[in-house]
């Protein structure tokens, strides 16, 4: 497989999601071996942080990287979602702020600007990462599982205890027509009862309805309702595509996830890397 990254340089603006701050980005072609994100408001040679997965942190409610001298970015994982479904590898991520846009809550926009620009194979060429044998993670009632299968597959399961949104499962093997289809549209979402919570403090100042999906008791706030009936297990599915994306590698092998988040998909993600590592 070849590594690849965009043809032409593009640019786009929006709001992010906690900080609620106008955020302006900037993609460029690059042939250097990986995702590299520059804070354009920090000081020149310590803003640079690699999509590394050492240099994960803080997944509470979101995948973020941070370098040795303190330049953070925050909430890349629909991005890096995008950036996967694209088989994008190197690319110079410029940033004017802390997180990325939000978008409209999914990996669209992201999915849209790779239209735009298109996409071309370079001359290096990246290994897959073939999972060869069975490997389990669980922690509490989360779990993730990789069997060996002869292409990218993700089971994911939810589960919930609300009066609404209760369990949800969903199968794709993923390929760019199906990602770009069935899953890169599903937004993220949270429950009414969390949005107080969250303002105070100081999360998702940028959040709306434009961004997000808020649950109520029989529903949803949305006035356009949900654009999948599985809107919220295919979301997730969506989110630890972007989650193992930190290893910058295709996959091939089958993901079982069940109530898994971001802190136990980048700890798997860490059991892959090492299995990976020769």
């Amino acid at each position: 497989m070849k590594r690849k990254t965009i043809v032409n340089e593009i640019g786009y603006e929006g709001i992010g999601l906690h900080k609620g701050q106008q955020i302006k980005i900037k993609l460029k072609p690059y042939d250097g071996g990986n995702i590299v994100f520059k804070r354009m408001d920090m000081e020149d040679g310590k803003n640079e942080i690699i999509l590394d997965i050492s240099n994960t942190f803080d997944l509470t409610r979101g995948t973020n990287l941070q370098n040795e001298h303190g330049a953070q970015i925050y909430t890349i994982e629909h991005f890096l979602s995008s950036l996967y479904a694209c088989g994008i590898t190197d690319l110079m991520v410029e940033i004017d702020g802390n997180e990325l846009p939000i978008g409209d809550g999914s990996a669209k926009v992201f999915l849209e600007i790779f239209e735009k620009t298109q996409i071309k194979e370079l001359d290096k060429e990246i290994d897959p990462l073939v999972i060869e044998k069975p490997i389990f993670l669980r922690k509490d009632d989360k779990a993730i599982i990789a069997l060996p299968n002869d292409d990218y597959r993700i089971t994911y399961a939810i589960k919930f205890e609300h009066t609404y949104l209760k369990s949800q499962l969903s199968d794709f093997v993923v390929t760019y027509d199906t990602y770009r289809k069935e899953i890169g549209s599903a937004r993220t979402f949270g429950f009414d009862f969390e949005v107080e919570y969250l303002k105070k403090n100081n999360l998702a100042l940028g959040g709306s309805l434009e961004n997000a999906i808020v649950i109520k008791n029989d529903g949803v706030l949305n006035p356009e309702g949900l654009r999948y009936e599985d809107e919220f297990v295919r979301h997730k599915m969506l989110d630890i595509i972007g989650d193992l994306k930190i290893l910058n590698r295709p996959i091939i092998g089958h993901i079982i996830a069940i109530k898994a988040g971001h802190a136990l998909d980048i700890e798997f993600a860490k059991m892959l890397n090492c299995l990976s590592i020769k």
